[in-house]
């Protein structure tokens, strides 16, 4: 939990210094269709994904089958949507690192690395 609190403090601390940065490298309007071209794109992306997702899901439940990687899927892709809506190069860059499938594997063994460890510590069994 304090990992979290020194993100939340130290991740839009650095965007807001960037995005600083970049306005005075490349000036203050090109910095703002940046910001809302990865906005856009981001939110074009993460509907595709999304969608696509959900149909693999639907498509596995209608087999019988438990679509564990299909959830990791969503919730990555509901994870990187949030950054590239926030405004900020480095949360956008994470976002859509999130969001492409070939990267997206990283973050799903994160995830579920994280959710095992916080099983196994815990008094909670998980009966199939």
């Amino acid at each position: 939990m304090r990992y979290l609190f020194l993100l939340i403090i130290i991740i839009p601390a650095a965007d807001i210094g960037f995005l600083l940065l970049s306005g005075k490298t490349i000036g203050v309007w090109p910095t703002i269709l940046l910001i809302i071209l990865t906005g856009v794109i981001g939110a074009y992306l993460a509907k595709r994904e999304g969608l696509q997702t959900i149909r693999k899901v639907q498509e596995q439940l209608s087999r019988g089958q438990l679509p564990g990687d299909a959830l990791l899927d969503g919730v990555c892709i509901l994870i990187g949507a949030t950054f590239l809506l926030t405004p900020g190069f480095i949360t956008d860059i994470v976002g859509f690192l999130m969001l492409f499938p070939p990267t997206r594997k990283l973050f799903k063994y994160l995830i579920s690395y994280f959710f095992k460890k916080r099983i196994n510590r815990s008094n909670r069994k998980i009966i199939k």
